[in-house]
């Protein structure tokens, strides 16, 4: 006889002398809940290191006016090409999100934040070995190595707070951005007084290389995961949701699919700005020393759009938030043709576009994650979003490098990114109504 038909036998004959045969036996219990902190040593550390990974990645990543006017003095190319350095590298940043995603969730989270910070400081070691005039290597080791390296870096580091907050979750997020805002201030003015001082371009690079890899060595050793990745959850015995996200059903979801549109559009005018303030101030005859710190009064200004809208967004709802925030952006943008009359309207002109398109990019995650019918959902809905997103931030500002051709006609590239700003804010206002509807509530 076998062992499956004995002890099938046995349980059968234990059944049959039972003294209680019409108890049942109750269910297993679910294994507990792993609770999440909420704050504590660990919870602030990890912000800490999230904090400096978004330093050196995002705030990296805004600083690339500085470079745009540095190629395009150089003869790299025309400054629609250029563009297409920085827009991989904001490509990169947030196309990595899904697959990213999939990894962290798998349990290789410290083997992607170790990979990316490798990546990351050697494909700047390797731009500063680049020749400024020549295309190709610059688009090479700072659009796609650089980038690359970003997409492995901030995204989990972002994914990671989720183990430590809850209640606070959108707080805590919102201080690890600030980190983005900083690196805005810090990388600009660092960047243009090594490459136009007796430094130079490589040595410059090679500095901003070295403080980098210092800061994501630290946060290597600050960011630390809690809850079982799903091989942990497997083998401890824990079910799986019991209900799979769907993507059909998802790509099917009207109000979901009208949203990213808006912040597609939104997307692909909101970096104008951030790309070519400083050559815009060159070209228009201003003070040369104020060029070289409009991308950081920018950054420095956007520490508030971090912070405060997510605040307010936990209260009143993403959609609303964001939605007439997007409107502001769109309007401000026309106000670039006032900025270029005097060097006080300029400064005026970057804190306000800094404070109010800081807000964009941090609502979008609580935009998407509230459209979710269930919590298993709103991973895939935000990757999703990131991913489709990503093509707007690849595209928008080598479209707005275009039609200043030939001779910086700086009136097409503002109409262009204010219209598409404004089409993604109707958008993002048909979507907060749909959804609300379906809520059956204001809060949306």
């Amino acid at each position: 006889m076998s062992l499956i038909e004995k002890v099938s036998q046995e349980n059968s004959d234990q059944r049959t002398v039972s003294p209680v045969p019409d108890v049942e036996k109750p269910a297993p219990a679910a294994p507990p809940a792993i609770p999440i902190p909420d704050g504590g040593l660990r919870a602030w550390l990890s912000v800490l290191g999230g904090w400096l990974v978004s330093f050196c990645t995002f705030g990296f990543a805004s600083s690339f006016g500085v470079f745009e006017d540095y190629y395009v003095e150089h003869h790299a190319s025309t400054s629609s090409n250029i563009a297409w350095i920085g827009s991989l590298q904001l490509f990169f940043l947030f196309f990595m999100g899904l697959p990213a995603g999939r990894l962290f969730d798998a349990g290789y989270f410290h083997h992607e934040i170790a990979f990316g910070t490798v990546l990351y400081v050697f494909s700047l070691m390797m731009l500063s070995l680049a020749d400024p005039s020549r295309y190709y290597q610059l688009i090479l080791a700072q659009g796609v190595g650089v980038g690359l390296g970003s997409g492995f870096l901030l995204v989990p580091a972002l994914s990671v707070q989720a183990h430590h907050w809850r209640r606070r979750r959108s707080l805590a997020m919102g201080i690890v951005l600030t980190g983005s805002s900083v690196g805005g201030i810090i990388y600009p003015i660092m960047l243009n007084h090594l490459f136009r001082g007796s430094t130079g371009f490589a040595w410059g690079v090679r500095a901003a290389a070295f403080m980098t890899l210092g800061l994501l060595i630290i946060a290597n050793f600050l960011l630390t995961t809690r809850l079982p990745s799903a091989k942990e959850r497997r083998a401890l015995g824990i079910p799986e949701p019991a209900e799979k996200p769907s993507m059909a059903a998802i790509l099917t979801d009207a109000p979901y699919i009208i949203a990213n549109v808006g912040a597609f559009l939104g997307l692909w005018g909101v970096f104008l700005p951030y790309f070519y303030l400083q050559l815009f101030v060159n070209a228009h005859g201003l003070s040369s020393t104020l060029a070289f710190y409009t991308i950081a009064i920018l950054n420095a200004a956007s520490i508030l759009g971090r912070t405060i809208p997510n605040g307010i967004a936990d209260r009143i709802g993403a959609f609303n938030t964001l939605t007439p925030t997007a409107a502001v952006i769109g309007g401000l943008v026309f106000v670039m043709f006032a900025a270029a009359n005097s060097n006080g309207a300029v400064i005026v002109f970057a804190i306000f576009y800094g404070a109010f398109s800081g807000a964009f990019i941090p609502l979008l995650p609580p935009m998407l994650a509230s459209m979710s019918r269930s919590p298993a959902e709103m991973g895939l809905r935000i990757g999703f979003g990131y991913c489709f997103s990503s093509l707007a931030m690849l595209t928008g500002t080598p479209i707005d490098g275009a039609l200043l051709r030939p001779s910086n006609r700086w009136a097409r590239a503002i109409v262009f990114s204010g219209v598409v700003i404004l089409a993604g804010t109707a958008c993002l206002a048909t979507a907060r109504t749909m959804h609300s509807r379906r809520k059956g509530t204001w809060k949306a």
